[in-house]
């Protein structure tokens, strides 16, 4: 099954909160070609579900590039937002994997999560940086609770 984790497209710096952040016309921009080239490069078209921060910019960014991913369903998680712990978040989205028989997710989160959430999914790896509209796919072994990152596109 596929793991998909994307950072938020570019926000603004100054907002009442953080929560509150919106997207900048680039961080726009940048996530749908992002969302493009995966369904371009990667023939990515369906999701099975999607877990989307509860942040501004994080529902903004799955709102660019819903247009070009169908998906099942869309769930709001308060666990992945910049401060959510990647082991619990690991946990919680390996059980929904095995319960729902998912054979395709996506999160939409923010650093420095995203980068932890790598490594959980894949053991041994060192977390990466995201880009802001960074998107990976790791293929993800279910009974081995292991994945392999197979690829990233970044604006």
């Amino acid at each position: 099954m596929k793991i998909f984790i994307m950072r938020h497209g570019e926000a603004q710096h100054y907002a009442a909160s953080d929560a509150e952040r919106a997207l900048t016309d680039r961080g726009r921009n940048e996530s749908v070609a992002v969302a493009r080239a995966g369904v371009i490069q990667k023939n990515i078209t369906h999701i099975d579900k999607v877990f989307v921060s509860p942040y501004l910019r994080a529902q903004q960014t799955w709102q660019e590039i819903s247009q070009h991913f169908s998906a099942d369903m869309v769930e709001v998680c308060e666990e992945i937002t910049p401060y959510g712990q990647s082991e619990d978040v690991f946990e919680f989205v390996a059980a929904c994997i095995e319960a729902e028989h998912l054979e395709s997710v996506l999160l939409v989160s923010h650093l420095p999560l995203v980068g932890y959430l790598v490594s959980e999914f894949v053991p041994g790896m060192v977390a990466p940086m995201f880009p802001t509209s960074g998107l990976v796919c790791i293929e993800y072994d279910v009974a081995a609770r292991k994945g392999e990152l197979v690829w990233n596109i970044h604006p």
